[in-house]
Formats: C-alpha cells, sequence, structure tokens
C-alpha cells in the first residue's frame, strides 16, 4: 500500500519564501534608512502650494527637521541636482510620506480642478489632460534668499594681501572736493577702455587672521560705491553714480563683473570640516538670522557654495568644589555657504536659537 504525502520532498518551498523575505528587506531598506537619516516634522503638511519669495530650503523646512539633506529629501542624486531650476510659482509640493521625500505634483491650477477618488489616499490626485504653460528659468525660486546674499556675489569683498596695489586709483577730484559723492566727477589713472566703462571703488579693509595659526588669510575691502567712465584718457574722467561712503582722492577702483550663479543646492560636505567666524558683515560681535559671516576655511580646505555648516558655541567652564567642570559644545544654528574664496569663505546663518558671536565653530553636521 502505497502512502501519498503532500508535503514537500525538498526544501524548495523554503528556499522560495526565503528569497521572498530577501527581496523585501532589500525594497525596504532604503526607506529604513531613510528614516533613520532625515526626520519628518511633527506637522509637516500633506502638500504645499509654491509662492512668490518660498525658497528651496523653506519648503523643505516646513516638512523635515534638517533642510540640507537635500539629496534624500527630494530623492535626487548628485547628477540631478546641479542646477535646481526646476520648481516654480504655483507648483504643489507633495509629500510622499511611504518614501519620506518630496516630489513636484503639478501645478496647482491643475490640482484644484482635479477629481480624486473617494477610496485614494488623502496626498494622491488624479491629474486630467491640460494645456501647460512653459516657464521662464529666472522665475524659478532660489535655494536660499536671494536678496540676502546678492550684494556680496558682485562684489570683491576678500583680497590677497597687496590686491589692490596695482589697481586704478582716484588721483584727482572735479574742483578739487576733498568728499565725493553722488553725481560727483573724479579722475582716475590706469584704466584701460578694453575693461568697459563700469567700475567699483574700494578701500583697503582689515586683515583677516586665523584665530588658531594667525595666519593672514585676506583682506576685507570696503565697498565705497559705482563709477561709470565718460571719457577714457591716460587720465580717465568718471562720474560716481552711487556712493554708499563718501570717497576721496587715493581711493581703488575694480572693474565690475559680471553677475555670480546664485542658485545653490544646500548640501553636507563629503569630508570634515572644522571652521571658526573670524568676522560678521557690518564689523558688529554678534549675528543673526540671514546675516552674513566670514569663516576662516576655504576652498583650500575642501569648502564649496552650498556647502552646510552646524553652529556650535563652546560649552561654559564651572568651577565647583574646587573642580573645574567643562560642560558640552552648545550646537545652536547652521550656517550656509555661499561664497568661497582661496583661505576664507562667506555664509548666510540660518535656523538659530542664539546670536552667532566671534570664534563660535562652524563644523560638518
Amino acid at each position: 500500500m502505497r502512502v501519498f504525502s503532500s508535503a514537500p520532498t525538498d526544501n524548495s518551498a523554503g528556499v522560495s519564501m526565503q528569497k521572498i523575505i530577501i527581496s523585501l528587506i532589500c525594497c525596504l531598506l532604503p526607506a529604513f534608512v531613510l528614516a533613520d537619516t532625515v526626520k519628518l516634522r511633527d506637522n509637516a503638511p500633506d502638500r504645499h502650494v509654491v509662492v512668490k519669495g518660498d525658497t528651496l530650503w523653506d519648503i523643505s523646512a516646513k516638512f523635515f527637521q534638517d533642510p540640507w539633506q537635500w539629496p534624500q529629501i527630494w530623492g535626487l542624486n548628485k547628477d540631478t541636482i546641479k542646477d535646481p531650476h526646476w520648481i516654480y510659482p504655483g507648483d504643489v509640493v507633495v509629500l510622499d510620506r511611504a518614501s519620506g521625500t518630496l516630489r513636484i505634483g503639478g501645478a496647482a491650477s491643475e490640482t484644484a480642478g482635479a477629481k480624486t477618488s473617494a477610496t485614494a489616499p488623502s496626498d494622491v490626485v488624479k491629474l486630467s489632460p491640460q494645456m501647460r504653460i512653459g516657464k521662464n528659468q529666472h522665475e524659478a525660486i532660489p535655494s536660499i534668499p536671494a536678496s540676502a546674499i546678492e550684494p556680496f556675489l558682485k562684489r570683491p569683498l576678500v583680497i590677497e594681501e597687496n590686491g589692490l596695489a596695482a589697481a586704478p586709483s582716484i588721483v584727482g577730484t572735479y574742483e578739487q572736493r576733498v568728499l565725493l559723492g553722488n553725481s560727483d566727477i573724479a579722475y582716475v589713472k590706469g584704466i584701460s577702455e578694453e575693461q568697459g566703462p563700469l567700475w567699483q571703488v574700494y578701500r583697503p579693509g582689515r586683515a583677516l587672521t586665523d584665530p588658531d595659526s594667525e595666519e593672514i588669510l585676506g583682506y576685507e575691502v570696503v565697498y565705497l560705491g559705482d563709477a561709470e567712465v565718460e571719457k577714457f584718457a591716460d587720465i580717465s574722467t568718471l562720474r560716481i553714480t552711487q556712493a554708499n561712503q563718501e570717497m576721496h582722492k587715493g581711493d581703488k577702483l575694480v572693474y565690475a563683473t559680471a553677475h555670480v550663479p546664485d542658485n545653490y543646492v544646500p548640501r553636507v560636505p563629503e569630508s570634515k570640516i572644522s571652521a571658526r567666524v573670524i568676522s560678521i558683515y557690518g564689523g558688529v560681535n554678534q549675528a543673526g538670522q540671514n546675516t552674513v559671516i566670514t569663516l576662516n576655511k576655504g576652498r583650500r580646505d575642501g569648502l564649496q557654495n552650498g556647502h552646510v555648516l552646524a553652529l556650535y558655541r563652546k560649552g561654559e567652564v564651572l568651577k565647583e568644589k574646587g573642580q573645574t567642570i567643562t560642560l558640552p559644545d552648545v550646537r545652536y544654528g547652521l550656517v550656509f555657504v555661499f561664497r568661497t574664496f582661496e583661505k576664507v569663505a562667506y555664509g548666510l546663518v540660518l535656523q538659530i536659537r542664539l546670536p552667532v558671536q566671534l570664534l563660535d565653530n562652524a563644523l560638518t553636521p
């Protein structure tokens, strides 16, 4: 008598089940890793309609605690985030809670009249075909507030030692005036017609010194205003078109350069950066949000435009019962690097809980 069994005679079913489990783990692993590195805000909305004045940083901060984690938040890689001109006023930014990323869900005008299924999740919108008008790249929203950094993109505010020594200088003034203002005439030696008629007026400022090595990293220059050549000659005639400060004989001129691109993708440096705050714009000792600060690290140290660093304050030193106790350093904000020089860099202060002070640390998050 033969006995037939429905049980398998080998472990093929077990192997198949193992393959399924491994496949699921491989599929879910990126989501688990993402959840560990990118944290949603407790009050994160399902969507946000982009309006004029928004920035990519602000939008990311509405949804996530760490808006600088740009590639993970938008589900992008390094090859697709070099030029972030892809978000415009009217676009709808949708939070995909399953993957923990943001995506563009179409224009507000499209989603406003779209019909949704009663059983569909709240963040899914079914769109019907509609005519779409092309968008101008100049209308794209910037990464950070453009108005806050625009003056620092057009002007060489940090120079090497003796960087202005050979620059053209004001050698005389109309009617021998001591001080120059708007619409006044200045006479300048050393200007060539090939460099164009538009110039900027500067005065050498203080030295920027590394607080650790005492190396002179460069010199700040004071921007005084703009001038335009009315007549080229051995001694050219210029008219002051904008005077931020009074000018006088001996001030230097630098030809106006083209606008530096001001759209950056926030990202964490790939290497460990340890910088110090060595200057605060305006010559003050403390800085608030959207203030420009100078760091003692630059291109030679691996710092790049778009890098985000965390701001730290040295822990207090306490003396108690004859013992000295040093408290841990306090992390209180972020700084966004938007212009780098060889030895120093400019950063925009973002998301702070304490005012920035000179000699505070700026480290890789």
